[in-house]
C-alpha cells in the first residue's frame, strides 16, 4: 500500500513539473511573440528626418525638400516595457547569450526619440551651417558645402579649401601667360556652452605669396593694391598668408531672436556679399571678378569687430574695421587702425534665397593714396536650387558702387551661374565695371576719364575623382573682354580674350557628418 502511495505521489509531482515547464515555455513564447509584434509595430512607425532641418519628418526614405540631403532614421530606440514585462518585473528568468550580446551592442537604447544633431554655423548658433558664408555674410540655406567635418564630443571642426594648378594666357599688349596655382584653405571651429551659447573660431590661409609671387596673376582690366610701390593693373593681387584669424561668441535668446559678436585680425567686416571664392556660383572659377574692389575686397581686413542681431531670417549688423588694404608684405600682420565702419541688412526669405544690402565708409584703402576716402554701397541676390542627389544650380547677382573723393561714383555689375550635375559642372560669368584711367594706370591725359570694361566667361569642369573625399576636376575656361575703342592705344586693336586649362582640387560635397553616425546606428538596429 505504501508503495502505491509513493508511486502516486511521484506521478503527481512529475505531472506538475512537466506542466510547469510547458507553461514556462508557453509563457516565454508569448513574451517573444509580444516583443516581435512590438518591434514590428515599431518598424511600421519608423520616421525619417533631415540632420540640417529637423522639422522635416516623413514615414519613408527620401531627400530633404529644403536642402536635398538624404533623410536619416529618427532614433526611437528605447526598449519598450510591455504589461507582460511589468508583470514579470520581479521574476528572474534565464538570459540567453544572444540576448546578452544584443543588449551590450545597443547601449543607445536607453534614449528615446533622439533627433539627429543639427549642424550650426560657427558664427551664430541660431543659423544652420549651410547658411554660413565668408565673414558674417549669409548664403542660401540650401547651399552645398564642400568640406570635411570632424566631431569630438561637442566640438565641431570643418575644413574647406581649393587649389587651381593651371596654365593661363591673356591676350593684348597688357596681357601675360604663365603657370600658377591660386589657392586657399580654411578651418572653422565651434564649441557650444549649453543649448543657447556658442564659441566659434576660424583660420583661413593662402599660399598665394608662393604660387603667385608679389604681382599676382594676369587678369585683363583688374586693378587694386600695389607691388614695388606701383599700382597693380591687369593683374589680380595675391592674398596674404593669413586671410582670416577670427573668433565669435553667439547667444540665442529664444527660438526667433539671437545675437553675436565677431572679431578678426584679420577678418571681414559686414560689407558686401559673400566673397567670390565662398559663393557656390563662383567656386569653380579660378579668377576673381573684375569688380572685386567694388564688391567684396574687404574680406582680408587687419582689424575688424562686428556686432549683429538676428530675428527669424532677418539680420542687422554693424562693423568697425581698418580701411587700409593689406600691404605688399604678404607674410606679416598689418597695423590695425579701426578707422572705418559699415552696416549690412541680410534677409533669407526662403531656403533658396539670400539677399543683402550694405554700405561702408572706407578710409585710406590704398597705401599709395593715403588721403583717399571711399563710400561703398552694395546689394546682392543669391539664388540656389538643389536639383536632387548630387545636382545643384547656383546664381548670384551683385551690384557695387564706389564713391571716391576726387573721382565721383563708379558702378559695377556681376551675374554668375554654376550648374553642377554629378561629375560635370558648367559655369558662366558676366560683369561690367566702370574704371577710371587712374585705376587702370593710363597716361595722365586719360587718368580722370571713366571707361566701362566688361568680361564674358564660360567654363567647364569634369571631375576625374568625385565624391571620394577629394574631388579632382579637369577644367577649361574662356573669357572675352569688352572695352571702348579709346582704350585701343593701350590694349591693341585685336579682341581681348583669355583662356586657361586647370585642375580644380577640393574636398568632396559634405553630406552632414551626422549621416554616417545615424546610418551606422540605423544599421545596428536592423
Amino acid at each position: 500500500m505504501q508503495k502505491r502511495i509513493l508511486l502516486l505521489i511521484s506521478a503527481i509531482a512529475l505531472a506538475i513539473s512537466v506542466n510547469a515547464k510547458v507553461g514556462a515555455i508557453d509563457l516565454n513564447r508569448l513574451h517573444i511573440e509580444q516583443d516581435y509584434e512590438q518591434e514590428h509595430q515599431h518598424e511600421k512607425k519608423r520616421q525619417y528626418t533631415c540632420p540640417m532641418h529637423p522639422e522635416v519628418v516623413t514615414d519613408h526614405p527620401a531627400n530633404c525638400p529644403k536642402c536635398g540631403t538624404k533623410l536619416v532614421p529618427v532614433k526611437q530606440n528605447k526598449r519598450r516595457t510591455s504589461n507582460s514585462d511589468k508583470s514579470r518585473a520581479g521574476v528572474q528568468r534565464p538570459t540567453s547569450n544572444s540576448e546578452h550580446m544584443s543588449h551590450q551592442s545597443h547601449p543607445m537604447r536607453e534614449h528615446e526619440h533622439e533627433m539627429p544633431m543639427e549642424m550650426h554655423s560657427s558664427i551664430n548658433i541660431a543659423d544652420p551651417m549651410n547658411r554660413e558664408g565668408s565673414g558674417t555674410s549669409w548664403l542660401p540655406d540650401s547651399s552645398p558645402m564642400y568640406g570635411k567635418m570632424f566631431m569630438v564630443d561637442d566640438n565641431m571642426l570643418m575644413l574647406h579649401g581649393a587649389i587651381f594648378p593651371r596654365y593661363t594666357n591673356v591676350s593684348t599688349p597688357r596681357g601675360d601667360d604663365r603657370i600658377d596655382a591660386p589657392n586657399w584653405i580654411m578651418a572653422m571651429y565651434s564649441h557650444p556652452f549649453g543649448d543657447s551659447t556658442q564659441f566659434g573660431a576660424r583660420l583661413m590661409m593662402s599660399l598665394d605669396p608662393l604660387t603667385e609671387g608679389g604681382r599676382g596673376y594676369p587678369l585683363l582690366f583688374q586693378s587694386g593694391e600695389s607691388w614695388h610701390d606701383q599700382p597693380l593693373h591687369d593683374r589680380q593681387h595675391p592674398h596674404d598668408l593669413f586671410d582670416e584669424l577670427s573668433m565669435s561668441l553667439s547667444q540665442k535668446f529664444d527660438h526667433d531672436l539671437s545675437a553675436y559678436f565677431y572679431f578678426g585680425y584679420p577678418g571681414e567686416p559686414a560689407l558686401g556679399p559673400p566673397t567670390f571664392m565662398h559663393r557656390p556660383s563662383a567656386m569653380d572659377d579660378p579668377d576673381a571678378p573684375l569688380g572685386h574692389h567694388w564688391q567684396d575686397s574687404t574680406h582680408v581686413t587687419f582689424g575688424v569687430a562686428t556686432l549683429g542681431a538676428q530675428w527669424r531670417n532677418v539680420k542687422i549688423e554693424g562693423s568697425i574695421f581698418t580701411g587700409r588694404e593689406p600691404d605688399e608684405n604678404r607674410y606679416d600682420f598689418d597695423r590695425p587702425r579701426f578707422d572705418s565702419f559699415s552696416g549690412r541688412i541680410s534677409w533669407n526669405p526662403t531656403q533658396n534665397l539670400a539677399l543683402q544690402v550694405s554700405h561702408g565708409y572706407i578710409k585710406s584703402p590704398e597705401a599709395l593714396e593715403p588721403d583717399l576716402k571711399r563710400h561703398r554701397t552694395t546689394a546682392s541676390v543669391i539664388y540656389n536650387l538643389p536639383l536632387g542627389h548630387d545636382s545643384n544650380w547656383s546664381n548670384t547677382f551683385v551690384w557695387g558702387q564706389n564713391h571716391d573723393t576726387g573721382e565721383g561714383k563708379t558702378q559695377s555689375f556681376l551675374i554668375e551661374s554654376n550648374y553642377q550635375r554629378g561629375r560635370d559642372t558648367l559655369y558662366v560669368r558676366w560683369e561690367r565695371v566702370e574704371k577710371s584711367g587712374h585705376e587702370l594706370v593710363l597716361d595722365p591725359p586719360d587718368e580722370s576719364r571713366i571707361f566701362p570694361v566688361s568680361g564674358y566667361t564660360i567654363g567647364y569642369v569634369r571631375d576625374l575623382s568625385h565624391g571620394n573625399g577629394l574631388d579632382v576636376g579637369l577644367g577649361t575656361q574662356f573669357t572675352i573682354n569688352g572695352r571702348p575703342d579709346s582704350l585701343d592705344r593701350y590694349y591693341g586693336d585685336d579682341l581681348g580674350y583669355a583662356f586657361q586649362f586647370f585642375l580644380r582640387i577640393r574636398p568632396s560635397l559634405h553630406r552632414h557628418g551626422a549621416h554616417e553616425h545615424y546610418e551606422h546606428v540605423a544599421g545596428m538596429e536592423k
